[in-house]
């Protein structure tokens, strides 16, 4: 007689194992209707499969986020069903739930087309108007190594081999396809309704390129049709808003073939970089950093000693000199490390902050790379902080607030903070672990923070607060991180002189705000869709001539205007000034200053902004002084 505890505290006895979806049956038929699976004592388990024990349940529906990861897991299954029907050759390798869809890997010597996700939409929507029931069955290994085996999925089969003998195996039947996962599923393809296939792209078996190729189809589900038609229209702002397209529209940079992964910045978009690392350089000089420059190429004893060569080895790039080894620099501490151990240091000295805009290259798979978002070489504005254990806590607060006020800056508002702790493969004891964790947590919770707990997600030397921010399209991006490190100092030699006079190692805080240049403005490209505010364009101004009389007064203008320090440029083409207008809007150009020869008599400019609206007409001193305030509001938009 299983005793079930609702969330709400209310117990319901029955005389007989009960399944979740008889629970709520027991509760009401609209419920029943709606449920998709249930927690278990904290376990996520099918609706239909028994409860025999007390336990503490709570039925999950697509309202909850289980759910609709569920029904998204449910609708992965539904491609296998679809696509054995229409291709019944082809086979099937794994369909996992991602962020806001799914997937599933194929491997077929057919190659798909676009239209055929349309013909594999079709007969999805035309299985789940059938309203069938998806069945469980708990079946042995070798149950389920002869379920496969008949069925010749041989990539199913692979992935038995790794599961433990012992344990059952949940098949899932969707009529007569069958196929195999941890689960929970819909009960019912009547959940299945509102889903959209979106495009197709290439994979390899486990994720290693030298495996089997296979195709991958991504897929969307949500609970309602209006969050679909939602999530659709955000896709197609994505898609306008794609960095590739605008920096190649823009000239801002570009990528090829010969040096994949790395980026010839435009000059535009090297403006754009420059911008924003003097600003970053501003803000270390406001907070005591000291920044230095550090070789790109160590040899492989450091990295060795630090623990990055048994780590990273795969993903450095190497090269050779002189019977010698060297990993071309894949991240900045040892190296930090090397300049702080020159020379002693006392617990008067500490903190020492050390910054460097650090140039790093990681071997990262070809397939993995994209745009500015994923490359090889990139540009940290990495630090690292050395302290005493007693001023770890103020400075993992002073970074806190450093970088609440960097991201406010660009006009990101919604932090998203997470702690990651204690991976399985790591160096450094339990205590400092333990010691590690806790200076973090005290740094959030002090500041009243809400955070979210990453279990096992932390770095091999220690544990971090990982910083996420929102954009204007509900992305979030995962950007800054801090990092206390107690290990890496000891392992490389790091000291200084306690208050006792005894050598002791200092606690190392490895931190970055934007994380990469690259990728940061990859972001700021999408997030503004190349509408950059004024401080941050490539172009701030343009100025544009009515007639030939007007062109002598736009070049002086422009003059004046760039030996202020203003990033300015004319257009003094025999066009029609509505053209021209046009063409340095499409130019993303924030302000567009017009001289005819009225503004030419009175020394000024008609001014406006980038979105149309008339500024007014306006002398130097007075567009000097609009530009400054501009300017000094970055990108906030009040």
């Amino acid at each position: 007689m299983p005793v079930i505890t609702l969330p709400d505290g209310t117990q319901k006895v029955f005389d007989h194992s009960v399944t979740i979806l008889e629970i709520a049956q027991s509760i009401g038929a609209g419920l029943a209707k709606a449920t998709i699976a249930g927690k278990v004592n904290g376990i996520l388990l099918d609706a239909t499969l028994p409860i025999k024990n007390d336990s503490k349940v709570v039925i999950i529906t697509s309202k909850d986020k289980e759910g609709i990861e569920i029904i998204r897991h449910s609708f992965a299954h539904l491609i296998g069903h679809a696509v054995k029907q229409i291709y019944p050759n082809i086979k099937m390798a794994i369909g996992p739930v991602i962020e806001d869809g799914f997937y599933y890997d194929i491997s077929s010597e057919y190659r798909f087309t676009p239209e055929d996700l349309i013909k594999i939409e079709d007969r999805i929507n035309k299985l789940i108007k059938t309203n069938y029931d998806v069945k469980i069955l708990q079946v042995s290994k070798k149950e389920a190594i002869k379920t496969f085996e008949e069925r010749d999925e041989t990539f199913k089969l692979r992935i038995i081999e790794d599961i433990d003998d012992k344990g059952l195996i949940n098949l899932y039947k969707h009529e007569e396809y069958i196929d195999m996962c941890r689960g929970p599923h819909v009960p019912n393809t009547r959940h299945l309704r509102h889903f959209k296939l979106l495009k197709l792209s290439g994979a390899y078996w486990r994720g290693n390129s030298e495996n089997e190729s296979l195709q991958r189809i991504y897929g969307t589900a949500w609970a309602k049709e209006k969050e679909l038609k939602d999530y659709l229209t955000r896709i197609e702002e994505a898609e306008k808003r794609d960095h590739r397209k605008l920096g190649k529209k823009h000239s801002l940079f570009h990528i090829q073939e010969e040096s994949p992964g790395m980026i010839f910045w435009h000059p535009n978009g090297w403006i754009i970089y420059q911008v924003l690392e003097n600003y970053i350089r501003e803000i270390l000089k406001k907070n005591n950093y000291l920044e230095i420059k550090t070789p790109q190429a160590v040899d492989k004893s450091l990295w060795e000693k630090s623990g990055h060569w048994e780590k990273f080895r795969e993903d450095m790039f190497t090269t050779a000199s002189e019977n010698r080894t060297y990993a071309i620099k894949p991240m900045n501490c040892p190296c930090h490390i090397q300049v702080f151990n020159q020379g002693l240091k006392s617990y008067k000295d500490l903190p020492i902050r050390l910054a460097e805009f650090g140039s790093c290259h990681r071997n990262e798979p070809s397939g993995a790379l994209h745009g500015l978002m994923r490359v090889r070489n990139f540009t940290q504005d990495d630090a690292h902080i050395f302290c005493t254990e007693e001023q770890m806590q103020e400075e993992v607060s002073n970074f806190i607030d450093l970088v609440f006020e960097v991201y406010r800056t660009f006009g990101f508002d919604e932090i998203i903070i997470k702690l990651s702790t204690r991976p399985e493969k790591r160096v450094g004891s339990k205590e400092i672990w333990d010691k590690s964790e806790e200076a973090l947590k005290m740094a959030l919770n002090n500041k009243n923070l809400e955070w979210e707990l990453q279990p096992g997600e932390g770095a091999f030397y220690g544990p971090k607060i990982e910083f996420s921010l929102k954009d204007c399209l509900n992305r979030v991006w995962q950007c800054g991180t801090i990092q206390v490190d107690f290990s890496m100092p000891i392992r490389l030699d790091a000291t200084f002189v306690d208050i006792n006079n005894q050598k002791k190692s200092p606690v190392m805080l490895h931190r970055a705000i934007l994380g990469s240049f690259e990728r940061f403005i990859g972001i700021l490209i999408e997030q503004y869709e190349a509408k950059f505010p004024l401080w941050l364009a490539p172009y701030q101004i343009i100025l544009l001539s009515i007639t030939d009389r007007n062109k002598d007064k736009c070049q002086k203008f422009n003059h004046l205007l760039n030996l202020k320090g203003y990033r300015s440029k004319v257009d003094i083409r025999n066009e029609k000034i509505g053209y021209k207008i046009r063409e340095a809007t499409i130019s993303r150009i924030p302000l567009i200053a017009v001289v005819g020869d009225k503004e030419q008599e009175i020394d000024s400019v008609s001014l406006r902004a980038l979105d149309g609206t008339n500024l007014g007409i306006l002398n130097l001193i007075d567009l000097y002084k609009l530009m400054d305030e501009l300017i000094k509001k970055k990108g906030r938009i009040e």
